[in-house]
């Protein structure tokens, strides 16, 4: 029998027996099986072409050849530098390069919002603040404004203040200089009844009326006087204004029709039964004046206690600075009340005061 064995030398081995039919060597391949590292039926092989595909055909869902893998590191458009590639998603089925540059600048537009409405929002802080701390600094008046609050303020007392106020029992002034230069003497008149109030129309000479009416006279206030000696008798009248500067017209325009003799467009006189005004009638009127202060213009006319009938006084100037001097002096004295200063407008600080 024949030796069989395994290639030595291009000798079979000695020894060696046939296999047995069906029966394979040890390490022979058997049919149908793959040798070590050749691919088994059906595994595609590298370079080789799968079933329908054409050479150089992309499969679906494969890289181009230098194309990066999804998570790899590649390059986006010209521009933007390395970025990292980023799979469409279903929602955005056309992003690819470039979408990671979008989502920066998305982020970025974000934060820039964020910061102009966090600014904005500091300064509507800072605004509001400011207001509040305006509103609660004490108020600053202009002058006009001044001026107004100061004769609203001296014009309604002559509805707050009593009449026996207004025109007190008794007033003292000082004589004439040209009687006693020098002299500390006082001089006083007493009230002798005091008049309903009435309007300027009413209680004022035509031309005074009309002057007074223009400026805005509200009413006209009126009392009797007697002088410390009995000899005089001066009825003053107190004109109200809406303010200090229509006021000031007025007087100026009564005082510029004043005539030669001393008497003027002036009050009515006030007569009592049973006191030394009780003759006094408009026709007895020797002297007049007016005088202003505030938002008030006060008129007043003097004439004798007795039944002595009206005399040019003029020129008989002991008389007639004796007169004037009674009846401005009780002028003033009305005024001193009415027209007394008014604290400066100022305001406490809250809103609205």
């Amino acid at each position: 029998m024949a030796e069989y064995g395994g290639a030595h030398g291009g000798q079979p081995w000695h020894g060696a027996q046939p296999p047995p039919p069906g029966q394979s060597y040890p390490g022979q391949q058997r049919p149908g099986q793959a040798y070590p590292g050749q691919p088994y039926p059906g595994q595609w092989r590298p370079g080789e072409l799968y079933p329908g595909q054409y050479p150089g055909q992309q499969r679906s869902g494969e890289a181009y050849p230098g194309q990066a893998y999804p998570g790899q590191l590649g390059y986006g458009p010209p521009g933007y530098g390395p970025q990292a590639w980023e799979s469409p998603s279903p929602a955005d089925p056309g992003a690819g390069y470039g979408a990671g540059a979008k989502a920066v600048g998305r982020r970025r537009q974000a934060r820039y919002l964020a910061v102009t409405l966090l600014v904005l929002g500091a300064l509507g802080f800072f605004v509001s603040v400011a207001g509040l701390a305006s509103q609660a600094m004490p108020r600053k008046f202009t002058a006009s404004q001044q001026r107004q609050i100061t004769d609203w303020e001296m014009g309604k007392r002559w509805r707050e203040l009593p009449a026996g106020v207004i025109f007190p029992a008794s007033v003292s002034y000082l004589p004439p200089v040209s009687l006693e230069a020098g002299s500390s003497l006082t001089l006083s008149a007493q009230r002798l009844g005091i008049a309903s109030q009435a309007s300027c129309a009413v209680a004022a000479d035509p031309t005074a009326a009309a002057v007074l009416d223009r400026d805005g006279c509200t009413a006209m206030l009126r009392a009797t006087y007697v002088d410390g000696t009995g000899s005089y008798v001066v009825t003053v009248g107190a004109a109200v204004l809406p303010g200090a500067a229509r006021a000031a017209a007025a007087a100026r325009a009564i005082t510029a029709d004043g005539g030669s003799d001393g008497l003027g467009p002036t009050v009515h006189t006030v007569r009592f039964a049973g006191t030394p005004s009780a003759g006094f009638t408009n026709g007895r009127r020797q002297v007049s004046g007016v005088l202003s202060a505030g938002t008030y213009v006060v008129l007043y006319t003097i004439g004798y206690a007795d039944s002595r009938p009206r005399e040019p006084v003029a020129g008989d100037s002991y008389a007639h600075d004796e007169m004037t001097g009674a009846g401005a002096g009780t002028a003033h004295a009305v005024l001193s009340v009415l027209a007394a200063p008014v604290p400066s407008p100022r305001c406490p600080g809250a809103p609205g005061c």
